[in-house]
């Protein structure tokens, strides 16, 4: 069901994008940690009692973490409450997203949806809390929207006043500050067979630096760098972002060490719609992380709220007791390993700008309420039918209390193809939230070294 806006926070009059918001005054921020949580959700539960209140999230000892990183399941004991397939769905549909309509239509024999009790597991460090007090009376959009202002650390608009905001919010959600792992990439073919690509990634933030500079680097929202080790005809291709805040002073810069020619370029093309790495195809550059990167070619519109039924505590999916053969199949992964909970989500949609260009001429989005992470994003061509569906599986690291994704996934309906991306469960380590790096680490002059074979 869609549900009112909350009054104390939003606008009806700044529910479509402009430039200039209403500012937060001190009364409406001080509701955080009231009537809304640290972070900007609805503290109280929903008058149907299927959704709970929040109370703070996992305690950082609430399940066992393995010599590799990997945490057990805090919920394994819970079972499904239903499932939903293609023969029940209508009894559902006031709770799914368009996209997972379709999905059941695409595969109406095996795409199912196994339904749990929703926990609000999302909990985050004091640190993350205090900026989002600062930023909801601070924080400003640039002109156009396409940047943020007197912002901290994470969460730029905990109570959001348009479209825009909500997207900023995801750009700039808490993924811990200096963060390594190891991951791996599928586009499996039609039939299911798939080859893995594996990546080296870093992302951290300018704090998290050993020697971070507030002078040189108060423009730069993370770096990120990505190096190719697998499989060997693409191994030692390095791609290495420079993300900012103020991306209207600075737009995004990108550079690639390809390892054939040994050389590093400028890499344009690493944006928008630009071809995702390694990919077949399968995404653009803007695709990962769901949504990433500058947002100025689209007009943002709020929709509202509404309670979706949203992969979440995706701890089986995530497992190492499950193989990455266990989880690709043919037309879409295995989701007898998914769990769905009924969540509160801010829904926006997207809309191309008239003289602007996109593959997507529309994105309708689906943001949980509790981690500001995209969980749900539907893709719609020049023609407005409904393309492509991306689902984020997520999963909450409780020990550093960071929420993220066990994987993500984008389903091409017409080419009965997807992509899954972000897996760890056969990968010595899960993530590193303690990793070490220096701005020397994130220099074009530092791509060759990183990319020898």
């Amino acid at each position: 069901m869609k549900t009112p806006l909350l009054s104390s926070a939003i606008w009806a009059a700044t529910l479509v994008l402009g430039s200039t918001a209403v500012a937060v005054n001190a009364q409406q921020a001080s509701d955080l940690g009231g009537s809304l949580t640290p972070i900007g959700a609805e503290m109280a539960g929903n008058a149907a009692g299927t959704i709970p209140a929040w109370t703070g999230g996992l305690a950082t000892d609430a399940a066992a973490i393995d010599e590799r990183g990997f945490s057990a399941d805090p919920y394994a004991d819970d079972k499904p409450l239903f499932v939903i397939t293609a023969a029940n769905l209508e009894q559902y549909q006031d709770n799914l997203t368009p996209g997972q309509i379709a999905m059941f239509r695409r595969y109406p024999t095996t795409f199912r949806m196994p339904v749990f009790e929703s926990r609000r597991s999302v909990g985050m460090p004091e640190a993350v809390y205090e900026a989002a007090r600062y930023n909801a009376s601070n924080a400003e959009l640039v002109q156009g929207g396409n940047g943020v202002v007197d912002y901290k650390l994470a969460n730029a608009f905990p109570i959001p006043q348009s479209g825009i905001e909500v997207i900023w919010n995801h750009i700039t959600r808490f993924r811990g500050e200096a963060l390594f792992r190891v991951v791996t990439q599928a586009t499996p073919q039609t039939n299911g067979n798939f080859t893995i690509v594996r990546f080296n990634e870093e992302y951290v933030l300018p704090t998290g630096l050993t020697d971070y500079n507030p002078e040189t680097m108060q423009n730069i929202l993370y770096y990120f760098k990505q190096q190719v080790t697998d499989p060997a005809r693409l191994a030692g291709n390095v791609l290495l972002v420079h993300e900012t805040v103020d991306q209207v002073a600075t737009p995004r810069m990108a550079w690639i060490y390809n390892a054939g020619q040994r050389r590093v370029r400028r890499a344009p093309q690493v944006s928008y719609d630009g071809p995702g790495t390694a990919a077949d195809g399968m995404r653009t550059s803007d695709n990962l992380d769901l949504f990433n990167g500058a947002p100025d070619r689209y007009d943002w519109q709020l929709v509202g709220k509404r309670e979706v039924y949203i992969p979440y505590n995706s701890y089986r999916l995530g497992s190492p007791q499950n193989s990455y053969s266990d989880i690709i199949q043919a037309g879409h992964i295995n989701q007898d390993l998914t769990r769905y909970e009924l969540h509160r989500t801010w829904e926006v949609v997207a809309t191309v700008k008239e003289g602007a260009r996109h593959i997507y001429a529309k994105r309708h989005f689906f943001i949980d309420e509790d981690s500001w992470q995209a969980a749900h994003i539907d893709h719609y061509d020049a023609r407005d039918t409904l393309w492509r569906v991306a689902e984020a599986h997520a999963m909450h690291r409780f020990q550093p209390q960071v929420p993220g994704y066990a994987m993500e996934t984008l389903y091409d309906l017409v080419a009965g193809r997807y992509l899954a991306t972000g897996m760890s469960n056969e990968e010595a380590h899960d993530y590193n939230y303690n990793h070490s790096a220096s701005a020397s680490d994130f220099t074009p002059a530092a791509l060759r070294q990183a990319g020898v074979r």
